[in-house]
């Protein structure tokens, strides 16, 4: 996952015209955040391996109480003892997960700089576009906070009868970790060329809302692909150990 992830930060960088250059201390930031994504997510990694090992030993074990307590060898509380052991660890396992997925957003949202965004000509006002075969940017003229996310909530359940699959409201403890800053922003769990991805921005795009839609899964590895809804997110500062 992390050599699929460096090619495409390469490939971006190597590629990218004089036109959108930036200042040196923003592009030493973004590297710098963007390494310790990686560096995060490496950790992250070796920690779900060890969860996987753990759900699978406290599943046997229940699998081999089930069949003691059939043979009356041991009793009903000493089974669920065992079913206890085994939702805390997929809790965890779970728990590992989502900020697996945040993270990958995170690392999609940070290759992404507000200032390279250029002003896309015939359009008037602050509204810009741009799409490129890995996201979609899009700045719209519309103030947008979180206060504002019921409304794409609303749009949501009404179009697909179920509520927003947000993957990330806010600023959240993954996104501290990081030093990212994602306090005024919405992660939306979709893929930009399902139906409802497509749906969302036209949506977005309607009402002025800035978005940055992202193709970015590895099947199997990685679950980047998402929406992000508000600007672009920053570096909080200098990051903690």
């Amino acid at each position: 996952m992390r050599r699929v992830w460096l090619s495409i930060i390469a490939l971006m960088l190597a590629t990218a015209p004089a036109a959108f250059a930036v200042d040196s201390k923003v592009t030493s930031s973004r590297a710098d955040l963007i390494g310790a994504i990686l560096a995060y997510r490496a950790a992250l990694d070796r920690l779900w391996e060890f969860h996987v090992v753990a759900v699978k030993r406290a599943s046997d074990e229940v699998q081999k109480r089930r069949e003691l307590l059939e043979r009356g060898i041991v009793s009903r509380r000493e089974l669920e003892e065992s079913e206890r052991a085994l939702e805390a660890a997929e809790a965890k396992m779970s728990a590992t997960r989502h900020e697996m997925v945040v993270t990958d957003q995170s690392l999609a949202e940070a290759m992404i700089e507000p200032s390279t965004l250029p002003r896309t000509p015939g359009r008037g006002g602050p509204e810009q576009y741009e799409a490129t075969p890995f996201f979609v940017h899009y700045r719209g003229p519309a103030h947008w906070s979180l206060a504002d996310a019921s409304k794409v909530q609303a749009f949501f359940v009404s179009r697909f009868g179920r509520p927003l699959p947000v993957s990330a409201f806010g600023q959240t403890p993954v996104h501290d970790r990081l030093g990212f800053d994602h306090r005024d922003a919405l992660d939306v769990a979709v893929t930009p060329d399902s139906p409802e991805g497509t749906a969302l921005m036209t949506f977005l795009r309607r009402s002025g809302i800035s978005f940055m839609a992202f193709r970015g899964a590895v099947k199997g590895e990685a679950t980047g692909a998402h929406i992000h809804i508000g600007g672009a997110s920053r570096r909080l500062g200098a990051m903690g150990p």
